[in-house]
């Protein structure tokens, strides 16, 4: 069995609405895990861990003719678990359904990324993994971030992050945003990458999901 850390790159695919909204935000205003999913013909439906401006993401999946229901159940401040279900576009059923097939499963969280993105981990046997692949709709381009046992050196860990999310956490640790006590702000850390805090936020916490579930095990 091989395990494999995955990125897929829609490119132009008719993706859901809410998806485009909330990936295409040149400000992310909301980080996205998909915990749980189910894209069997005809309907779709997706447990969400949720966290930024939820009344925005609330305005986005209702403006979405493609969602039927959406229910948000918080789990902290500006934090909840959503809920969606709804018809999904077979362009987006192309892209999940061949990591369900023969031998490969896909282990949560799937993070939808502000580039339009999302990545996940696959498990299965390699030919299955490949096949998988290479099944993707033309025009979409899958990016292999990591293949690995189940173990991680620190260096593959680190090699996890986007370029973006690596600068991000330098000049973090520049600042003193890891001291302790903690030296700087989030808004420190915008400044010295030159973007919005929001920004700096999101990229801060993608970069530190990806570096714990690498170092302990997804």
């Amino acid at each position: 069995m091989k395990r494999v850390r995955l990125t897929v790159h829609p490119g132009d695919l008719d993706l859901p609405a809410a998806f485009e909204d909330v990936t295409g935000d040149r400000e992310p205003f909301v980080d996205v895990e998909v915990v749980n999913w189910n894209v069997g013909p005809p309907d779709a439906a997706f447990l969400l861990r949720v966290r930024g401006d939820l009344d925005r993401l609330a305005d986005a999946l209702e403006a979405d003719a493609a969602v039927a229901d959406c229910t948000f159940v918080p789990i902290g401040d500006a934090e909840a678990y959503c809920f969606v279900a709804g018809v999904g576009t077979a362009d987006a059923r192309a892209l999940w359904e061949p990591f369900a097939r023969g031998s490969v499963m896909t282990i949560p969280p799937a993070e939808w990324n502000a580039d339009g993105s999302y990545t996940f981990t696959a498990v299965g046997r390699d030919a299955d993994i490949q096949a998988a692949v290479e099944a993707v709709p033309a025009g979409a381009r899958v990016e292999i971030e990591a293949v690995g046992g189940d173990r991680y050196a620190a260096g593959d860990v680190v090699r996890r992050l986007t370029d973006r999310q690596r600068e991000a956490v330098q000049r973090a640790i520049e600042v003193g945003y890891y001291d302790s006590p903690r030296e700087a702000t989030c808004a420190d850390v915008a400044d010295a990458l030159g973007c919005a805090t929001s920004t700096a936020s999101a990229h801060l916490r993608k970069a530190e999901s990806r570096l714990v579930h690498g170092l302990f095990g997804e």
